[in-house]
This record gives C-alpha cells, structure tokens and sequence, in this order.
C-alpha cells in the first residue's frame, strides 16, 4: 500500500480475567483503503476497536491513529477520529442539532463551521425534519444517522465503524455503503466491523479475519480465498478460514431435521 498509514496495531492483547479477547494483534489500514474487520461472535472486533479509538487500554502493545500514539496522544489522535460504535449511544435529553453542536465545539470549529457541516449532513442523511426532537425518541436507524453525523462532523481522516449498517433503512444503508467506499476513494480510510459478508466483500478492499482474539488471515478476497483453498463467495471463505459450520447444517440440526 502506498498510502499514509492512517490506523494500526502493534502486537497487541487484552485479556479480561481469564479470557484471552486479543492476542498479538497487528494490522495497519492506509489512506484510500477500506478495510473490513470480521469474526464470529466474541472474536475481539469490537474490543480492537475500542482499543483503537482510546476506550480500552490494551494489555500489551500499542495502537496508532495518523501516527500519534491513541494512549499517549489521545487528543491529537482523535482530531483524525471519526467513532461510530454498535448501538449508538448518545445523549437521550438532547437533539440532533445539539449533539452537531456539542460534537462541535469539542473539536474546536467555528460556528459557521458547524453550521455549514450541520446542514450538509443533515440534509444527506435525512435529519432536518427531526433536528429539534430529542434523540431519546428516534429508532435505532434514526439514532445511528445522528451517531454518523457526529462522526462525520469534523471530516476525520479515519472513519471506524462498528457495525454501521444495523437498523438502517434500506435507503440510507445505500447511501451509508456509498460514503464508506467514497471516503476511501477521496484518501481517507475506514476500518469497519460487519456480519454482512456479502457487503464487506463489495465495498472492502481488504479484509481481516479474527477468532478468539488471533488473526486468522488478512487480504483481498483473492488472497483470502487462496489462503482457504477455494471458494466463490466470501461467506464460503470465511466458513472455511474459521471452521463454523455449514448453515444449512446448523439449519437442519435446530430443526431437527
């Protein structure tokens, strides 16, 4: 890759009591690069994303964001942060317009700044109508629009998602898949978490494979596919790469069939 290195792990591990979560985990994500982060369930996507953005202390080893150490340098790392976590927490007493306004002035824009950046997203993810209601009333969908704005506010360099997609119309999940392959395409990078294989493998240029807290493989589909011997869709690669069982299988034995 060519581009800036814009995300990475060094080696590192978490362990909560005496479950292993990461263990020597290294990845970097470059500038023009989306990069896909999947797993079964309790894998450690979500805990290697949380130590990137900050939250989580690892154990050992470290993690960057535009080269500034995400511990050590936590306010200048996050100026190049843009943080969408599954479930989108946020302020239920306050609206959309108030969150743009608080997520604002934490990162230092002007007024018209924001104002301008408000508007613009807003209007793109269908916000105006609700931009005086409280976010303790929206859906789910409805909280991860705002949740994205936030994010996207300050234009940060890196977008991190997790699992962006849940609750979204079907609509917006088109302009969501949209954004995330064009903010790679304008030089920016996204590191995204998703159970929906057949959309990491369209918009992801590589993907990286984790189970019980270990890289698996990490690659191009191609490359991913000929680390798994074959197979025609991602969802058969990543079968194959992290031993589930077949779903038709699974299907029959919950049926009893």
């Amino acid at each position: 890759m060519s581009g800036a290195v814009l995300a990475s792990f060094s080696g590192v591990s978490k362990r909560y009591g005496e479950r292993q979560v990461l263990a020597d985990f290294s990845l970097a994500v470059h500038a023009g690069e989306v990069v896909g982060l999947l797993g079964p369930n309790g894998a450690g996507k979500t805990t290697a994303l949380r130590v990137l953005c900050g939250l989580t202390p690892p154990d050992q080893g470290h993690a960057e964001i535009a080269g500034q150490d995400v511990q050590r340098q936590p306010i200048e790392a996050r100026k190049n942060l843009g943080y969408v976590p599954d479930g989108a927490p946020l302020y239920s007493n306050l609206t959309t317009a108030e969150h743009l306004t608080l997520v604002g002035r934490l990162h230092g824009l002007t007024d018209q700044e924001m104002a301008s950046a408000s508007d613009r997203l807003m209007s793109g993810l269908e916000l105006q109508e609700r931009r005086d209601d409280p976010v303790g009333t929206f859906s789910r969908g409805m909280r991860q629009k705002v949740a994205l704005a936030c994010a996207l506010l300050h234009k940060p360099r890196l977008l991190v998602l997790d699992e962006p997609l849940t609750g979204l119309d079907t609509s917006t999940a088109m302009v969501m898949k949209a954004l995330m392959r064009g903010w790679g395409d304008r030089g920016g990078a996204v590191l995204v978490t998703s159970h929906l294989l057949e959309v990491v493998e369209r918009i992801c240029d590589r993907m990286a494979i984790l189970a019980r807290g270990r890289m698996l493989a990490c690659g191009s589909f191609d490359e991913l596919r000929a680390q798994a011997g074959g197979g025609s869709t991602l969802d058969e690669v990543f079968r194959s790469l992290t031993h589930s069982e077949d779903p038709t299988q699974a299907a029959l034995r919950i049926l009893g069939g």
